[in-house]
């Protein structure tokens, strides 16, 4: 898994931005199919010990991504989420806020690129938040750099254990 963060070359996104890179041995179709179900989302979703619930997943632009992530101490994280571009099997893109009372320090516009390469699939995350402090905030509260590489983990370890590659 490649990690960059922050870009400081772009001023624009300067400090602002992380952004996360892992090739799957899987191709940009299966991908894409495994990562926009919810049957498969709520199976692999979030770090480590979490579960998530997916209440409303509607894949297009200006449809709501509702999702309770559940943490292994009881702890729930509701999430709501607004695509804003939709190009299967390329790109997906949504604005998250956290559906918490108060925690509006968590608005972030994701974007989840999917590149064919020879078979396999290079996924690049890349999260920009509204201010420096905010990605700093949600890196040092909620552990969101670990969390996401720990996401791409299950998903290659979902992939794996349901044997889903060699059912293409």
């Amino acid at each position: 898994m490649t990690i960059a963060r922050p870009r400081s070359s772009d001023a624009n996104t300067a400090g602002r931005e992380i952004v996360l890179t892992r090739l799957f041995d899987a191709p940009r179709e299966l991908v894409w199919k495994v990562w926009t179900d919810p049957a498969h989302i709520s199976e692999w979703w979030g770090p480590r010990g979490f579960t998530t619930t997916i209440h409303e997943m509607d894949l297009r632009r200006d449809g709501v991504w509702k999702h309770t992530m559940h943490g292994p101490d009881g702890t729930n994280f509701p999430h709501e989420c607004i695509f804003v571009e939709v190009v299967e099997p390329q790109r997906i893109v949504y604005t998250q806020s956290s559906g918490r009372e108060g925690a509006s320090d968590f608005q972030c516009e994701f974007a989840w690129m999917f590149e064919e390469q020879g078979g396999r699939t290079k996924l690049t995350l890349r999260m920009l938040f509204s201010s420096p402090a905010a990605l700093e905030h949600v890196v040092r509260e909620y552990g969101v750099i670990e969390g996401a590489t720990q996401t791409f983990d299950r998903f290659a370890e979902y992939l794996a254990k349901n044997s889903i590659v060699s059912r293409r």
